[in-house]
């Protein structure tokens, strides 16, 4: 296993534990990078407009298209780490 890869492990775990719940926005943050890291690019249908909350995460992730996994990786561990 890679050291980014344990590190991003990391922070997936420690972000369950984060004090307090970030905001929406943030959270979606945190959805998109951690799909585009573990899943690359997103291939799914867009949800339609009665699924809000798929929506707004298929949007999320399709706005980081085209960015590597390890650059993915390590965008979410910067994000939790600030969260910290």
């Amino acid at each position: 296993m890679s050291d980014l890869t344990a590190k991003f492990e990391a922070a997936v775990t420690n972000s369950k534990n984060l004090n307090e719940r970030p905001d929406n926005a943030t959270m979606l943050k945190l959805y998109a990078l951690y799909k585009q890291g573990t899943s690359g690019d997103n291939a799914d249908k867009k949800p339609g407009f009665s699924d809000m909350v798929g929506r707004a995460k298929w949007d999320a992730w399709n706005g980081i298209k085209g960015t590597d996994s390890d650059t993915a990786k390590q965008q979410y561990i910067d994000l939790v780490d600030s969260l910290s």
